[in-house]
């Protein structure tokens, strides 16, 4: 049956390319954890005063090298943040080494993401182009994420398609995708996504039945992850204040609906500041059930590089 109210025809819709698009992020200025020696940091942990979030962040440190030596899992969900601060590397640093066994990004991250991979710059400026019309219509993203979901036909996650399309596409910056590494790694990265909240959902090459399977899908893989958490293991937000604090826990309740006993596992946030949702979930979701809780307030790109430097210190200094 035909709905009764009209629909704007987006059709219309004027793109432009993104080689005319002023970008204020440019891979030239992410974080690069390979320009220092793993020796180097061996004494970081230890340097750090046993006080307040020093102490937290030392502990989850100690926490999280932990779970990765008794294979429990990590399970680490993300904003488009993450990628807009240059911490991407460091992300990928920790999944080559075992610190994160899945992931589930929010839709912009993936753009973000994806601009970077192929082009090496991120992040319009929306205050100079919304008002001309030149916000949000960048041709090649649009044209790419949305062809990338025909693998979701085939059977696979949102995720899974877009790392597997970046990963059979020319990338010159593929070695900082998260999206590109995870499909590299066997790592599940999983896809949620809010209609109409990212600009590729109003490109007329948007097929939204198509993305609704592959969200849906991707909801089903994450939720199996989540339900490993039955003895240890963590969540780690980073960034996200609303999408994935609600994913998590609509998981963790069809996983303990299912059966699964879900008990003992860390829930650990980072952000700017403190929200609503994610003091929710993971943070009180983790105490309920018998874990704890970690919460690190400040920049992404100051805490993430040092959370790494710990991690990649303990891990050189463990196995000496």
């Amino acid at each position: 049956m035909k709905s009764k109210y009209e629909q704007i025809d987006l059709s219309k819709l004027n793109l432009i390319s993104i080689h005319d698009r002023k970008s204020i992020v440019n891979v030239e200025d992410f974080g690069k954890p390979d320009e220092i020696n793993p020796k180097d940091l061996t004494g970081l942990f230890n340097c750090l005063p046993d006080i307040l979030a020093a102490k937290q962040l030392k502990h989850l440190a100690r926490m999280l090298l932990e779970f990765k030596q008794n294979k429990k899992p990590i399970i680490a969900t993300m904003g488009a943040h993450n990628v807009k601060v240059g911490v991407s590397p460091f992300i990928i640093d920790l999944m080559k080494n075992g610190f994160i066994s899945a992931i589930g990004v929010n839709g912009a991250f993936t753009i973000h993401d994806t601009e970077i991979a192929l082009f090496g710059e991120t992040s319009e400026d929306v205050k100079a182009s919304i008002n001309t019309g030149q916000f949000a219509v960048t041709k090649e993203t649009g044209e790419f994420l949305n062809s990338a979901m025909n693998s979701v036909t085939d059977g696979l996650g949102l995720g899974e398609s877009y790392g597997k399309a970046l990963c059979e596409s020319e990338t010159p910056h593929g070695d900082v995708s998260v999206l590109k590494q995870a499909y590299e790694l066997s790592i599940p990265l999983t896809v949620h996504v809010a209609f109409g909240t990212d600009f590729i959902h109003f490109h007329p090459s948007m097929d939204g039945s198509t993305m609704g399977l592959g969200t849906m899908r991707d909801f089903r893989i994450f939720t199996n992850q989540i339900s490993k958490l039955t003895d240890g293991g963590a969540i780690i937000n980073i960034g996200s204040a609303v999408v994935m604090p609600v994913v998590i826990e609509k998981a963790i309740a069809a996983c303990q609906n299912i059966g699964f006993d879900l008990k003992n596992f860390m829930g650990v946030n980072f952000d700017f500041m403190k929200h609503y949702r994610t003091n929710l979930n993971p943070l009180a979701r983790a105490v309920e059930v018998g874990g704890e809780s970690v919460e690190i307030i400040g920049h992404h790109e100051i805490n993430i590089p040092l959370l790494w430097g710990m991690l990649t210190g303990l891990m050189d200094s463990t196995y000496e």
